[in-house]
Parts: structure tokens; C-alpha cells; sequence
């Protein structure tokens, strides 16, 4: 079985940092942040043993992985599974993602 590589676009990663940030911020602790980070490692874990598990979104070839109040959005190409947001969602839904063309890849996880 082919082995697959996840990589983060650099607006996901920005997002979910800022996230984290917020949440270090509202908290006063890093406690959820840590426990948050966790469990986003685990479910990329997850995405790269089963890339097509998670539901189809309306976006173009988009996939979403829903981690406790977060949600993956993630596309799988050639091998490779590409983490293209990661979003709060308790968030106002009007900042709703929109895609990430052009965006350039910053961190790989295999």
C-alpha cells in the first residue's frame, strides 16, 4: 500500500496558530492549545491512513475532517494529501473559507 505525505499550505498553518494563539490568549493557559494541538495530530494521522474517509464539501474536490470544535479541510492528489484550512468552527460563519490557490506548501508530515 502506497505511503501518503500530508502537507499544510501556509494559510492552514496560519490559521490554525492563530487559533491556538486565541485560545492561549482567551484561556490564560496553553493547556487547550496543547490538548487541541493533540488531537489535530492525531486525526492528520488518521486522514493519511484513510485520505477519502472524511465527507466531500461543496469546494472543489475538498474534504473535511471535524476535530471536537475544528474542522480539517484537506484535498488528496498523487499520493499526497494537502491540508488547505483549518477553522474554528465557532466562528462567524461569514469568514467562511474560501480556498487557498496559490498558496505555498510549508510543512510536510508523513
Amino acid at each position: 500500500m502506497a505511503k501518503w505525505t500530508v502537507k499544510w499550505i501556509r494559510t492552514a498553518d496560519i490559521q490554525f496558530v492563530g487559533i491556538l494563539d486565541y485560545w492561549v490568549k482567551r484561556t490564560k493557559s496553553t493547556a487547550y492549545s496543547k490538548k487541541l494541538i493533540n488531537l489535530v495530530s492525531e486525526k492528520t494521522l488518521q486522514i493519511a491512513k484513510s485520505p477519502f474517509l472524511n465527507k466531500v464539501t461543496d469546494f472543489n474536490d475538498t474534504r473535511v475532517a471535524v476535530v471536537g470544535n475544528s474542522s480539517i479541510y484537506h484535498k488528496v492528489a498523487n499520493l499526497e494529501i494537502i491540508i488547505t484550512a483549518f477553522w474554528d468552527n465557532q466562528q462567524d460563519p461569514k469568514k467562511t473559507y474560501r480556498g487557498a490557490k496559490g498558496s505555498k506548501i510549508i510543512e510536510n508530515v508523513s
